[in-house]
């Protein structure tokens, strides 16, 4: 089923609180965009979940169907089928494109890739993101350009068809081709394997593209806001105004200037 909750989530980072009462649920198949004001948690959700030892769940329980995950290891999240694209992918000197795939490949089977299986699957992973194959010899990231390690990311969920994949700001910083590929492999993963997504996106156009079927709103420190799809498109088209007057929350500015929520979430593009 691949069902995952959220039970009363609270986190901490750098021991400051920055989420409380969080509860969420996330049905397989969802695509999830996930919405909010900058700096109030988005990224900390995603990194909590994935068991990145820099942000501490206090409180609460995160479910995978019937299995507690709170405290599992990224490694034992990922062999559960969770996968994540990072903001700034990590760069590894040293350590080939190619090894680091065939590593992350081996430890999700009972028996290892054969070669022949493996270079196939390879090619068809580099022309899929429309790069040159001779970058699996180069130190994992290192030296890429940004939409490079974006669409690296992207190979790497392509090789290992996760089951949920927790993409944050997959789409900053590319031309508008790279931002297009990348857009058509996510909604192929979702076709051709039923993938789960969760998006978090300063573009509207990504979530117009993927059609996201549930927004969750982060805001003053929990999710207030649980709506269908649309709700991230008619933050931008019609901002905090529209959010505010539906459903009767106002943001918790840290200071008096005024901060949108169109701007501050979901950034319209032509």
């Amino acid at each position: 089923m691949n069902k995952l909750v959220f039970e009363n989530i609270a986190i901490e980072a750098g021991n400051k609180k920055i989420l409380k009462n969080v509860n969420l649920t996330i049905e397989k198949g969802d695509v999830l965009a996930l919405v909010g004001p900058n700096g109030q948690g988005k990224s900390t959700l995603l990194n909590a979940l994935m068991g990145n030892t820099e942000y501490k769940i206090t409180e609460g329980h995160i479910y995978l169907d019937d299995i507690d995950i709170t405290n599992l290891s990224p490694d034992e999240k990922s062999r559960l089928g969770i996968f994540m694209a990072f903001q700034n992918p990590p760069e590894i000197e040293g350590v080939p494109s190619m090894d680091f795939f065939k590593l992350a490949i081996n430890a999700h089977r009972e028996k290892p890739i054969s070669l022949f299986e493996y270079y196939k699957m390879l090619e068809k992973g580099y022309q899929d993101v429309n790069l040159d194959s001779s970058m699996k010899e180069r130190s994992l990231n290192l030296n890429f350009s940004g939409g490079e390690k974006k669409r690296n990311e992207i190979l790497q969920m392509n090789l290992l068809k996760p089951e949920i994949a927790l993409l944050d700001e997959i789409d900053s910083g590319l031309d508008i081709d790279a931002f297009k590929l990348i857009a058509e492999n996510i909604l192929r993963m979702k076709e051709e394997n039923g993938t789960t997504f969760v998006v978090v996106s300063h573009y509207d156009k990504l979530y117009k593209m993927l059609k996201p079927n549930k927004t969750a709103v982060v805001m003053n420190g929990t999710i207030p806001v649980v709506s269908d799809g649309s709700l991230a498109i008619n933050i931008a088209e019609y901002g905090y105004s529209y959010f505010e007057k539906e459903y009767n929350i106002k943001l918790q500015k840290k200071d008096d200037a005024p901060i949108a929520l169109a701007t501050c979430a979901v950034k319209k593009t032509k």
